[in-house]
């Protein structure tokens, strides 16, 4: 009971209560109270087919950023994320080579958020955190992106959880999602490590929160393999997602040790996985964030994402020896 009263106060605090009952049964964990709220407030995902993207850091460096990303093409990719872009001039330079390649630009991925939290004490390092995000939302309407993923705080030993969550909450919501709303780009949350959001629950009721449809959750697949099930997550965050990222993680419980890995190469369920983004009718970007390499590697990838997309492990699996 009493872990009850704390979250309540908890919710009020970050500004979630304004719908008291939808945002706290979100966050009890009653198993007859998790799904009506979100079925109530939130419009059915359309159905369809989701489309393959890669991260840029993934395509050979050595070549010009066309040739990067006529080669991206080339091998099967339908799209790219990109990293935030400080210097104007090579995001121009970004832009119109991947226009010339017919690649589309469909997300920035914010860099500043890890280095200069917006959760942190120090009103300097959220300065730089605010800037650097408003540069990445600067970079995806520039693109032709919709979309700029965040970290929105970091839970260390100076930043208590509720801290985490009220001073990024006033932070987005103050200085971030003007600029969002008025350029038409989503703020898409992610879960990385970072000790916040750790579960599905409170991850709706975070994005909810800011009444916005310009604030979405961006679902990475292989961040939560750590102590959760992304299957659960994905059926649970429902058509909150509004990007996905893909990659393996491979956790050796009785020697503890972990690496990321290829796809199909790790813990991951990806039938299941595949099942649960039907289930929620996804059809948008689904960006591999996975080591690089060149185009025999790059075309193996895809050829993995199209035995996923087909509901089959990415891998095929060895014939037995004999």
């Amino acid at each position: 009971m009493a872990t009850h009263t704390s979250r309540r106060s908890f919710l009020k605090q970050a500004g979630v209560m304004s719908a008291a009952a939808a945002a706290s049964s979100a966050l009890i964990p009653t198993p007859g109270a998790i799904a009506a709220p979100a079925a109530a407030a939130l419009p059915a995902a359309p159905g369809g087919a989701p489309k393959k993207a890669v991260l840029i850091g993934m395509l050979p460096k050595e070549l010009p950023y066309q040739e990067r990303f006529a080669l991206a093409r080339e091998v099967g990719f339908e799209g790219m994320e990109v990293n935030t872009i400080e210097s104007p001039a090579e995001a121009e330079a970004i832009a119109k080579a991947a226009q010339a390649a017919k690649l589309p630009i469909h997300s920035v991925m914010n860099s500043e958020h890890w280095r200069s939290p917006l959760s942190s004490s120090d009103a300097a390092v959220v300065d730089k955190s605010v800037k650097g995000m408003l540069t990445s939302i600067a970079n995806a309407k520039l693109l032709g992106a919709d979309t700029v993923l965040l970290v929105p705080a970091v839970v260390d030993p100076k930043t208590s959880y509720q801290d985490a969550w009220t001073r990024s909450h006033k932070v987005i919501t103050e200085r971030l999602l003007p600029e969002a709303e008025k350029q038409g780009i989503v703020i898409g949350i992610e879960e990385v490590w970072n000790k916040f959001l750790l579960s599905p629950l409170e991850m709706n009721a975070y994005v909810d929160s800011f009444k916005s449809k310009y604030v979405q959750a961006y679902f990475d697949v292989g961040n939560i393999v750590f102590y959760a099930y992304p299957q659960d997550w994905i059926r649970t965050l429902g058509p909150r997602i509004r990007k996905v990222h893909l990659k393996d993680f491979k956790l050796v419980q009785n020697k503890g040790t972990f690496s990321w890995v290829n796809l199909g190469e790790g813990n991951i369920d990806w039938p299941e996985v595949r099942k649960a983004l039907h289930d929620i009718g996804y059809d948008g970007f689904m960006t591999t964030e996975i080591r690089g390499g060149d185009k025999a590697y790059l075309t193996d990838v895809v050829a993995r994402l199209d035995r996923f997309l087909a509901g089959q492990p990415p891998v095929t699996p060895a014939p037995p020896s004999a």
